[in-house]
C-alpha cells in the first residue's frame, strides 16, 4: 500500500531535505564529497505506508544532518523521502547502540519510506558516493522504547455465521492493524454482502484493515464487491491495493507486510511474482511477514496448493519470517521450512493457516506434505502476533467458550545481534564565538554484549581551532555506554563558518563514527539572556487577557510530571542549567493532569532589548501531551516591537502521547537590528482539557561583530505542520556532485 508524500512551500508540506552540512564547500579534505543543493523541487512521490504504532515519539530531521537524535529514545528509525542511489553508491546508517544498515539503489527508488529501527538515541547518516546522479533526502524520525512492541490480528474465511464473535475478539485485543486472509464475505463478496455481513462486524475495523481477498471474492467478476467497498465505489486504488492486482506491501514497527493475491496468476513468470521479488528486496525492515489467501501447506479439506510454491520459494529467498493463510476452514501451524518444504528451524519460513474467522469449520482432513505441528478444526479464533523489532509472539485467541489456543514465539532472520558499539554526540551541533571555547558529549554505545576499549579521536577541525578528547578511549559496559568530552576551542585567528568535526571510534578493526558541526562565530555580543536563576523583570499575563484556569506560567523549580495514564513523564523535573526554569504550573501535582496547563492561554513578557546586528535567539524548550490533545494547543515565541507582535516559532499538540524531552530552537532576529524588543512565550490548552504541558530555559539573544561568510545559506522558512512538528518547507533534495581540477584530480564542490 503507498500513500503520496507531498514536498511545496506552506502548511500543508511535508518533507524536508537533507541539505549541506558543510558550509566550506571542497574545504575538508577526506570528509567524502559535499552535499550540494539541486535546483529542482522535490517531486510528489509515492510512500510505503508506515502504521503508527503507540508510544512513539517522532520529528523532523534538520538540513544537512549527518546524526540524528532523540534523547532518551531506546530506538530510532528515520525516514526518507526520497533514495534515487546510481551504481554502487550508498548510504549507512549506523544506531548510537551499534547496528548499521546499508542503503542501495535497489531500496525503495523513487519512494517514501522508513528504516528498520536502530538501537540508541542517535542514528548516524555516512554517504559514500561516485554518481553525481545520486539523490537523497531525510525528512523525519520516529522514536520508541528499547523493547516497544506492535500488535497486529486477523483472520481468513470470516463472514460467515461467527463473524458476530470474531469481532469481539478483535475488540478486546485493539491491535494496531488488522489483516484478512480472504473470503471476507460470503458467498460471492457482492458489495451488498460485504455490506450486510462484513460491515456490521469486521467492518468497525475497516480504517486500520489491510485486506487480501479470496476466491469467494472472485465471485463477482473481478472481485469488484471486494475493491468497491475497501477502496470506494469505482475507486481504482485504496487500502485494498489497486484493483485488478490486489497486491501490495505497508511496514508496522520494524516489519514488513507483504499482501499476495492468490486469486490472480502468481507462477514464477508473472507481474505478481516480478512485484514480490522487486518489493522484498526493497524492503529495509529486519522482519517480513505475508499473507494470502490458499496456502501452499494444509492438512484440511483443500489440502496442499503446490501452484503457491513459487510464492513460497521467493518468500524463502528474502528470508521472509511468517506466511498466514486461510482457505481450509481451520487452525494450523506447520514448522518453518525451506523452498522444498523440508523443516529448517533457522531459516525456515513459519506458516499457518488460518481459516477460523467466522465461517462454518471444515471436519474433513487431508494429508499434507508440510510439516504440520498443531491442528485444530472445531475453534473459531484470531490470530494475535506481537511483534518487536527482533521476533514475534503468536497467539491463537479463541472466542468465548472455547478453549483450545495456541502459542509460539521466533526470531527474525535479518535481525541477528553481533557485538558491536555505536558513536554518538550530543549536541551534535555546536556554536562557538572566536576566543572562546564548547564541548559536546560522545557516548560510545555497547549491543550484543560488546565490552572492548574504544579509541576515540576528532578531525575536520580547522585552522585556529583545537578538538580534545578526555577520555581518549572508553571501554563501555556490556549493553550500556560510557562517555567522552569533545572540547572545541576556538582561537581569534579562527574563520568563521561552519565545519563538519568528526569522532571516529575504533576497537579491533572496526570504526564508528559521529558529527559535530561546528560554527565559528564572530566576538559574540549577548543583548538578554536568562536562565530562569534569578527573577529578570518577566511579567506572566502582560496584556491583562489570558484565560488559563490552571497550569499558569512561573519561574522555579519544576517537579517531575509522570502521567499514570502512559507511565510517561511529561513535565520534566531536570533543566538544561541550573535549577530553575518556566513552566506551566511547576508542581507535579497528585493526579494525573494535575498543574497542567488547563482553559486556555498563559503568558509571560521578558523585558525590554535592543537587538544587535546579526542577531539570533535561542531557548531550550519542553512540549509534552496526551493523546487527548490537538493542534488546537502550543507553546509560542513571539517578538513584539513598536506595539505589533509576530510569531517567531510555535510547537503544536497532536493526538499522540508525547514525553517530555528537553529540545533547543534556534532562530534570527536580524530584522529587528537596532530596535527595542521584548519576547512572549505563550501556551495554550485549547483542545478542551487536553494534558498539555510546557517548559522554557535558557533564553539567550545574541549578536555578531562579523559580517556572515561569503557561502552562508540563510535558514529556511518555517511552518507549522498539521501534526505538530516544526516543518522547514521547500528545501531540495541532496544531491552529489564531483568535479575535476585543472590537475584532473577528482575534487569535491558545488556545481
Amino acid at each position: 500500500m503507498r500513500r503520496k508524500l507531498f514536498a511545496a512551500a506552506g502548511g500543508l508540506a511535508l518533507l524536508i531535505a537533507a541539505t549541506a552540512a558543510a558550509s566550506q564547500a571542497g574545504a575538508h579534505p577526506g570528509q567524502g564529497p559535499d552535499l550540494v543543493a539541486d535546483a529542482a523541487r522535490v517531486p510528489v512521490i509515492e510512500q510505503v505506508e508506515q502504521v503508527a504504532q503507540g508510544g512513539q515519539r517522532e520529528g523532523v530531521v534538520a538540513p544537512g544532518a549527518r546524526q540524528v537524535c532523540d534523547a532518551g529514545a531506546g530506538r530510532i528509525r528515520l525516514r526518507f523521502s526520497a533514495l534515487d542511489l546510481r551504481g554502487d553508491d550508498s548510504v549507512t546508517l549506523t544506531g548510537s547502540r551499534g547496528g548499521s544498515y546499508t542503503l542501495t539503489a535497489k531500496n525503495w527508488p523513487g519512494k517514501g519510506f522508513y528504516t528498520r529501527s536502530f538501537p540508541g538515541e542517535c542514528v548516524a547518516i555516512t554517504p559514500s558516493v561516485e554518481d553525481a546522479a545520486s539523490t537523497y533526502a531525510v525528512d523525519a524520525w520516529q522514536s520508541t522504547a528499547a523493547d516497544a512492541t506492535v500488535v497486529v490480528a486477523g483472520a481468513g474465511d470470516i463472514c460467515g455465521t461467527a463473524c458476530n464473535q470474531t469481532d469481539d475478539l478483535i475488540s478486546s485485543i485493539n491491535p494496531v492493524a488488522v489483516f484478512t486472509a480472504g473470503d471476507n464475505a460470503y458467498e460471492s463478496g457482492t458489495l451488498s454482502e460485504f455490506n450486510n455481513q462484513y460491515a456490521p462486524t469486521w467492518g468497525q475495523f475497516k480504517a486500520k484493515t489491510h485486506p487480501a481477498p479470496g476466491n469467494h471474492e472472485y465471485g463477482t467478476s473481478g472481485a469488484s464487491g471486494y475493491f468497491d467497498y475497501f477502496n470506494g465505489t469505482g475507486n481504482n486504488t485504496g487500502i485494498a491495493g489497486e484493483r485488478g492486482k490486489g497486491y501490495y506491501s505497508w511496514d508496522v514497527g520494524d516489519w514488513h507486510f507483504v499482501v499476495v493475491n492468490s486469486d490472480i496468476s502468481h507462477t514464477a513468470s508473472s507481474a505478481q511474482l516480478t512485484w514480490l521479488k522487486n518489493d522484498l528486496a526493497a524492503n529495509t525492515k529486519p522482519c517480513t511477514a505475508a499473507y494470502t489467501h490458499h496456502p501452499r501447506y494444509s492438512s484440511g479439506d483443500h489440502g496442499d496448493d503446490t501452484g503457491m510454491a513459487p510464492v513460497v520459494s521467493a518468500l524463502v529467498a528474502a528470508k521472509a519470517d511468517v506466511l498466514i493463510q486461510g482457505h481450509d476452514h481451520h487452525y494450523e501451524r506447520f514448522a518453518p521450512v525451506n523452498a522444498s518444504g523440508q523443516t529448517d528451524q533457522a531459516n525456515g519460513l513459519r506458516t499457518w493457516v488460518i481459516g477460523t474467522g467466522g465461517r462454518a469449520l471444515y471436519s474433513s482432513t487431508s494429508s499434507s506434505a508440510g510439516p504440520s505441528e498443531v491442528f485444530n478444526n472445531n475453534t473459531f479464533g484470531v490470530a494475535k502476533f506481537q511483534l518487536s523489532a527482533t521476533g514475534y509472539v503468536f497467539d491463537f485467541v479463541p472466542v468465548a467458550g472455547r478453549t483450545f489456543t495456541d502459542h509460539v514465539t521466533g526470531n527474525c532472520h535479518k535481525a541477528s545481534q553481533t557485538a558491536d558499539f555505536g558513536v554518538a554526540a550530543s549536541p551534535s551541533a555546536v556554536s562557538v564565538a572566536k576566543g572562546s571555547s564548547g564541548s559536546s558529549t560522545v557516548s560510545v554505545s555497547s549491543s550484543g554484549g560488546f565490552s572492548s576499549a574504544v579509541a576515540l579521536t576528532a578531525s575536520g577541525a580547522p585552522s585556529g581551532v583545537t578538538a580534545s578528547l578526555s577520555p581518549a578511549s572508553v571501554t563501555p559496559p556490556a549493553n550500556g555506554s560510557g562517555t567522552s568530552t569533545l572540547s572545541l576551542s576556538v582561537s581569534a585567528s579562527a574563520a568563521t563558518g561552519t565545519y563538519p568535526v568528526t569522532v571516529t571510534g575504533t576497537s579491533n578493526g572496526v570504526t564508528r563514527t559521529a558529527t559535530v558541526n561546528l560554527t565559528v562565530t564572530g566576538t559574540g555580543t549577548s543583548s538578554f539572556s536568562d536562565d530562569f536563576e534569578t527573577d529578570k523583570g518577566w511579567t506572566v499575563n502582560p496584556a491583562g487577557s489570558d484565560t488559563a484556569s490552571a497550569g499558569k506560567f512561573e519561574r522555579g523549580d519544576p517537579e517531575q510530571t509522570t502521567s499514570t495514564y502512559s507511565n510517561q513523564v511529561k513535565q520534566l523535573g531536570t533543566t538544561p542549567s541550573g535549577v530553575n526554569a518556566l513552566s506551566t504550573g511547576r508542581l507535579a501535582g497528585s493526579a494525573y493532569g494535575a498543574n497542567d496547563l488547563d482553559g486556555g492561554v498563559t503568558s509571560a513578557r521578558s523585558p525590554a532589548f535592543t537587538v544587535p546586528s546579526g542577531a539570533s535567539l535561542s531557548f531550550g524548550y519542553n512540549v509534552a501531551h496526551g493523546d487527548n490533545s490537538s493542534a488546537d494547543d502550543y507553546l509560542r515565541v513571539s517578538v513584539t516591537s513598536g506595539g505589533t507582535t509576530t510569531q517567531l516559532w510555535q510547537k503544536v499538540g497532536a493526538a499522540a502521547e508525547v514525553a517530555g524531552a528537553w529540545q533547543t530552537a534556534t532562530v534570527s532576529l536580524a530584522a529587528y537590528t537596532g530596535q527595542s524588543v521584548t519576547l512572549l512565550v505563550s501556551a495554550a490548552d485549547a483542545a478542551g482539557g487536553s494534558l498539555f504541558e510546557a517548559q522554557v530555559d535558557d533564553v539567550k539573544v545574541t549578536g555578531t561583530s562579523a559580517a556572515p561568510p561569503a557561502n552562508y545559506i540563510p535558514p529556511a522558512t518555517s511552518t507549522e505542520a498539521p501534526s505538530g512538528t516544526r516543518v522547514l518547507t521547500a528545501l531540495p533534495m541532496v544531491r552529489f556532485a564531483h568535479v575535476a581540477s585543472s590537475t584532473g584530480a577528482r575534487r569535491s564542490g558545488p556545481r
